[in-house]
C-alpha cells in the first residue's frame, strides 16, 4: 500500500493517506523510538502501519482491540502501567493500556462491546480499516492487542493462541524449537497452525477454530496442548515462576477472557522498533535474531514475500480433538490474579509460601 503525506505550512501536523480516509497526524516529528542511527518519529509509526495495512488488518479486522499507548514515546526510563485507561482517558504514567474507546474518535472508527472478567463492560476499538489503525497510532498506540473473537460474538473465540515464553536460561532459539514441535503435535490431529515472533524473545502459535466454544473451553484446550508438549519438548505449564526452571513456558492463560497478546505486525516498545512478525514454518529455524524484523525492514519484506498469514482466514478447526486431550487429564490450573476465583481452580498461592504444604505457621 502506498503512503501519501501532505504537510501543512506550520509543519505541526500532516495528513496521511490511509486508504478510505485521511488521518491527521499532530506533532509528526516527535521521536517515538530514539536511536543514534535511525530515530523513529510519530509520522514514521503511522506510515509503517499504513504500509503494512493488509497484514495488520488481517490480524485486527472486526476484533475488539486494546491499545498499548506510549504517547510520549518509548524513551529511556519510561514504564508501562498495568492499569487500564478509563472513560476514554489515560491514567497518570508514561504508557498504559487503552481498553475503552477514546474520546474524540472519528465517526468511522468502529467500536465493539466487550465483557471483562469483573462483570463490567465497555466499548473497545474494533478496527475495520487501515485508517482506524493509523488513527490509533496517531493517538500514541504502539502495540495492538486484539481479542480472539469477532464482534458478532465476543463470547466465543475463533482463535486459540499458544504463547511460548522463554524462562530462565532459555532463548528465542528454544522457543522456536518448541514451536516446531507444537506444529507437529497439532498436525497429528489434523490441525494447521500459524506462527509468528512475539517481537521480543518468544514465539506465538495460532490456531483458527470454529466460534462454537467458550473461553473456558479454549483455555482448557490450551492447557491440554501444553501438557501434550511436555511429553515431547522441554517446556512447562507450571504457572509459578519458581517451578519453571530453564524451560519454555506455555502460557495457557493467554486464552482467558480479556487476556491478549500483540498482533501480527504490531510494533513492540523496545529499542529499534521491533515487530511481531508472521513467518512461514520453513523460515522459523533460520531466524537467529527476531529483532531483525523492525519498522525499517518489515514493509519491504512484506512487499517482496507476501504475508505468511495470508491463508489464516481460510482455516477453521474443531476444538474437539484438543478437548479430548483435556478430558484425559482435566486438572484445573490457576487463573490470572485479576480474575475472580474460578470453579475448580486450585489455590493461588506461590508454592514456597503455602504454609499448608511447608508446615510453616
Amino acid at each position: 500500500m502506498s503512503v501519501g503525506v501532505a504537510r501543512f505550512g506550520d509543519v505541526d501536523a500532516v495528513e496521511v493517506d490511509a486508504g478510505e480516509h485521511q488521518v491527521r497526524v499532530s506533532s509528526p516529528d516527535r521521536v517515538i523510538f530514539p536511536s543514534d542511527s535511525a530515530p523513529v518519529t510519530k509520522l514514521d509509526v503511522v506510515q509503517y502501519y499504513v504500509a503494512v495495512g493488509d497484514g495488520i488488518l488481517r490480524a485486527l479486522r472486526d476484533r475488539p482491540t486494546a491499545l498499548e499507548r506510549w504517547p510520549k514515546g518509548v524513551l529511556p526510563g519510561m514504564k508501562l502501567t498495568a492499569r487500564e485507561a478509563t472513560h476514554g482517558r489515560g491514567p497518570q504514567g508514561d504508557a498504559f493500556y487503552q481498553k475503552r474507546m477514546m474520546r474524540g474518535a472519528p465517526d468511522w472508527a468502529k467500536p465493539s462491546r466487550v465483557l471483562f472478567p469483573s462483570g463490567r463492560s465497555a466499548e473497545e476499538l474494533c478496527p475495520d480499516s487501515v485508517a482506524a489503525v493509523a488513527w490509533a497510532a496517531q493517538m500514541g498506540a504502539i502495540t495492538f492487542h486484539p481479542w480472539p473473537t469477532r464482534s458478532s460474538d465476543n463470547d466465543r473465540p475463533d482463535e486459540l493462541r499458544i504463547d511460548l515464553d522463554p524462562h530462565g536460561k532459555t532463548s528465542f532459539a528454544d522457543a522456536a524449537a518448541a514451536a516446531l514441535v507444537t506444529r507437529d503435535v497439532l498436525a497429528d490431529v489434523g490441525i494447521r497452525a500459524f506462527v509468528k515472533t512475539s517481537g521480543k524473545n518468544g514465539v506465538h502459535v495460532y490456531i483458527r477454530i470454529a466460534p462454537q466454544w467458550t473461553f473456558t473451553d479454549v483455555r482448557h484446550a490450551a492447557i491440554a496442548i501444553g501438557r501434550r508438549l511436555e511429553q515431547h519438548a522441554d517446556v512447562t505449564t507450571a504457572w509459578w515462576k519458581e517451578e519453571r526452571g530453564d524451560r519454555i513456558f506455555v502460557d495457557f492463560n493467554q486464552n482467558c477472557r480479556d487476556r491478549t497478546i500483540a498482533s501480527a505486525y504490531s510494533l513492540r516498545p523496545r529499542p529499534e522498533a521491533p515487530v511481531s512478525m508472521p513467518l512461514d514454518w520453513s523460515d522459523l529455524p533460520s531466524v537467529e535474531n527476531p529483532r531483525e524484523f523492525t519498522l525499517h525492514t518489515v514493509p519491504a519484506i512484506l512487499a517482496e514475500r507476501g504475508d505468511a498469514h495470508a491463508e489464516i482466514d481460510e482455516v477453521e478447526h474443531s476444538l474437539e480433538p484438543l478437548l479430548e486431550w483435556w478430558a484425559e487429564d482435566p486438572r484445573e490450573m490457576p487463573y490470572p490474579p485479576e480474575y475472580p476465583k474460578m470453579p475448580g481452580e486450585p489455590k493461588r498461592v506461590q508454592p514456597s509460601k503455602d504454609t499448608r504444604n511447608t508446615g510453616k505457621k
